[in-house]
């Protein structure tokens, strides 16, 4: 990629700052974190050609999802470095809203292939969403480093100093929690949650993980709570999940389960309940309430179960019930009460993106590219499929009323015509 590409040239960033919309999608799963999105006429189906407003190539690879704020849409990517066969350039890109338009291109790091370890298959060298926040843009790259970017382009910080052995790759986004930028370094070894300085990538707290198991990686992203007026940081990995104080990272409360790893369903915290997934190799299903002091798990685990728990995407809560889609393709409609489950319903595929909520209907995007869309309830009633006919393993995004679709190599913005 020529140097030139690496500057920014976001006159087209402010030109945008008058249409900002209220709720931004600015974080993974959205504003609220929990998948639940306002836009009203959304379309039910599209294709390659049907309710496409636009189709834009992405250079390089790379899972992160969609993130969008005053009409620019940015993603991380991995770009291969012309002449270093296996070397990538780790940038932050940025997309027009209106026209999918390329409006910038950074490069925040470069990674030697001599020395990056292997990825999953399924995972990308750019896997963590962005987050954007004023006139920043947060990037993360799990092991390879973390950064802040002005709408400028002009990186602000950038740290390597929490360098840690992955195991198949990054994965887990941070969170913004007040002045504190908070994320999970689960590798091989010695796991931690750490906050670091969102004004100067400092690190202003470090908490070990406290279980011991045989498999210590995990690829989650923080879901921050409030109980009774107390903030909350639900941080699951390896064998436990944990709530720390945000501020500080010391402990609130843990639940242990068993040698539960790979974690990567974020938490979701609804009626009352954290809702956490606990990894391979079978997954279960926790219902926990947070309102405990130090190791909980024998008496606030209100109900688990292990049937279609996914692997890989996020909870989703509409109501009084929970959603979820098994990574193999199978939904569910569970009590979050009781854990019942409502139904059943084989969508077929397989699924990594998280569901999504929005304007009455709940969207489930596979692996492969298709779309279901159904009305949420206690009875599965199925309303459309859609295909795009290629591989999408990120999240939905949502500018106006438009959903953003990553798939392995273009950007979509599907829009009602």
């Amino acid at each position: 990629m020529p140097r030139l590409a690496s500057v920014y040239t976001f006159v087209l960033t402010f030109a945008c700052l008058s249409q900002l919309v209220a709720a931004e999608w600015t974080q993974f799963r959205g504003p609220d974190g929990n998948g639940h999105a306002v836009a009203p006429g959304l379309p039910l189906e599209w294709s390659d050609s049907l309710n496409v407003a636009w189709k834009q190539s992405v250079p390089g690879e790379g899972w992160s999802s969609p993130v969008v704020s005053a009409g620019v849409i940015y993603l991380t990517a991995a770009v291969p470095v012309e002449g270093k066969d296996g070397d990538f350039s780790l940038r932050l890109l940025s997309f027009s809203t209106k026209t999918g338009e390329p409006v910038g291109s950074v490069e925040i790091f470069r990674e030697d292939a001599a020395n990056s370890p292997k990825i999953h298959t399924k995972n990308s060298h750019a896997s963590p969403t962005a987050i954007v926040e004023g006139d920043k843009i947060y990037v993360h790259f799990g092991h390879q480093g973390t950064a802040c970017v002005s709408r400028e382009g002009k990186v602000l910080w950038k740290t390597q100093e929490l360098a840690y052995a992955p195991v198949h790759g990054n994965g887990g986004t941070p969170i913004i929690v007040d002045d504190l930028l908070i994320f999970s370094c689960d590798g091989k070894d010695d796991p931690f949650v750490v906050g670091l300085d969102k004004a100067t990538g400092k690190v202003r707290w470090k908490t070990p993980r406290k279980s011991e198991v045989s498999r210590k990686f995990s690829f989650t992203t923080p879901t921050l709570i409030n109980v009774e007026g107390e903030r909350q940081l639900i941080s699951p990995g390896s064998g436990e999940v944990s709530a720390l104080d945000p501020l500080t990272g010391e402990e609130l409360w843990r639940v242990d389960y068993g040698e539960g790893y790979s974690v990567i369903p974020k938490p979701v915290f609804a009626n009352g309940l954290v809702f956490v997934c606990t990894g391979y190799n079978r997954p279960n299903l926790l219902a926990i309430r947070p309102d405990g002091r130090g190791d909980v798990t024998e008496t606030h685990v209100v109900w688990q179960t292990d049937r279609q728990a996914p692997h890989t995407p996020s909870l989703l809560v509409v109501g009084d019930e929970l959603y979820m889609v098994a990574d193999k393709g199978v939904a569910s409609c569970l009590d979050t009460q009781t854990g019942k489950v409502h139904w059943e319903e084989r969508l077929g595929g397989n699924y990594s993106a998280s569901p999504l909520f929005v304007d009455g209907h709940i969207y489930f995007q596979s692996e492969q590219g298709d779309t279901t869309v159904i009305a949420p309830g206690r009875e599965y009633q199925k309303l459309a499929t859609s295909q795009l006919g290629e591989q999408t393993l990120a999240s939905y995004g949502v500018v106006d009323n438009a959903l953003l679709v990553r798939s392995e190599k273009h950007l979509y913005r599907i829009e009602a015509k």
